[in-house]
């Protein structure tokens, strides 16, 4: 009797975690608190933080054949970040981008913190391919983070680098603003722009079709990421398969989100994430997001120079990824100095705008690295 009870006990957890493992499991709990009760990007958060909690618990969650191994493989095999991003692009209007094409560049602005970070992660000692894996978080994009690193063949880094770019995308609100204000006077942030023309029907559907063709044909290694971004949209804008665009932005996306958020907390065991290099692409993924920033809004400021006070440069710092949190961060700046402002509509050019040259970007590491 006293073996079988000893036998049990030692089936217990209690014998065969270590104090890692209890270390990251307070972790997990503080980011499923953050999710909850403060509702920091909880859709991500949530099951990011319950996989981490899972596979500290229980490690063989995580080994071949274990749940979300098998949820991992479609992560592993970019499935995943691809679904992720027609679900986006189903859900988000691209009209304020194409009305206003100068977007594309406060856009292409906020990946000067992609690759600054790459060149400051090369300092410390990471290798090139490592290098842009982790700069890659300075869009705050979380699927494309993942989507480079397993195209570099970086599986082990992936684990810090998703929970970087994720927490960096539930985070917006907070690290942005104090950039935003430090760069802008009250003058600037009070600027009032000019409502947005009308955009046709036959542009909208243009315009997925044509940057499609223009960035494949450029760097045909983004064609997952752009392909179905583009194809999302179509699906919106077309007016003729509501049923897809319904079932990508919701049902689909949900299920993905759900699969994509428990596999990746999932590869934040202790013996993975405990590490120096855990704690180096977590300052090298905010320095690259906050210069990111920095940039978009500097652009904002030299572009309203140049037109005479048109352009609030508080729309720059939307030139991240994080779609729609970016564009309302940008509104909220804004609309502390003047209630009356609007600028959430502005914001959404240069944030879609961030979502292709993140995703360029990618393209292009993958593009010097040789991989397809």
């Amino acid at each position: 009797m006293a073996e079988t009870l000893s036998n049990l006990a030692h089936q217990t957890a209690f014998f065969s975690l270590t104090w890692g493992n209890y270390v990251m499991i307070v972790v997990a709990l503080i980011l499923l608190y953050l999710a909850i009760a403060k509702g920091y990007e909880p859709l991500l958060l949530l099951p990011i933080s319950f996989g981490m909690l899972l596979v500290n618990l229980y490690p063989p969650i995580m080994e071949e054949g274990g749940l979300l191994w098998f949820f991992f493989q479609l992560d592993e095999w970019t499935i995943l970040p691809s679904l992720i991003f027609m679900g986006v692009g189903a859900l988000t209007d691209f009209g304020p981008l194409i009305a206003n094409p100068k977007s594309f560049l406060l856009g292409a602005a906020a990946q000067f913190g992609v690759f600054g970070a790459f060149f400051l992660a090369i300092a410390l000692g990471f290798t090139e391919p490592q290098a842009a894996a982790v700069s890659i978080i300075g869009g705050a994009d979380g699927p494309t983070s993942i989507f480079l690193a397993m195209k570099l063949g970086q599986k082990e880094l992936m684990g810090p680098i998703a929970v970087a770019a994720y927490s960096y995308m539930a985070l917006v609100p907070i690290i942005q603003p104090p950039i935003m204000k430090a760069l802008t006077t009250e003058k600037e942030r009070k600027i009032k722009m000019a409502q947005l023309r009308e955009v046709s029907k036959k542009e909208r559907i243009i315009f997925p079709v044509l940057v499609t063709i223009i960035v494949c044909l450029v760097l045909p290694s983004t064609a997952p990421l752009i392909g179905m971004l583009m194809l999302g949209n179509l699906f919106r804008e077309s007016g003729v398969v509501r049923q897809l665009q319904e079932t990508s932005s919701n049902a689909l996306m949900y299920i993905v989100v759900i699969f994509l958020g428990t596999s990746v907390g999932a590869t934040t065991s202790a013996e993975r994430f405990l590490k120096i290099t855990t704690i180096k692409i977590v300052i090298l993924g905010l320095l690259a997001f906050a210069i990111g920033t920095a940039s978009g809004v500097l652009l904002g400021k030299l572009m309203s120079k140049l037109d005479g006070g048109k352009t609030n440069p508080l729309i720059g710092s939307a030139g991240v990824s994080a779609v729609p949190m970016a564009a309302r961060v940008s509104q909220k700046v804004g609309a502390e100095a003047d209630p009356t402002n609007f600028l959430l509509m502005h914001a959404m050019g240069p944030n879609v705008a961030g979502v292709i040259g993140t995703a360029v970007a990618a393209g292009c590491f993958m593009a010097i690295f040789g991989v397809h």
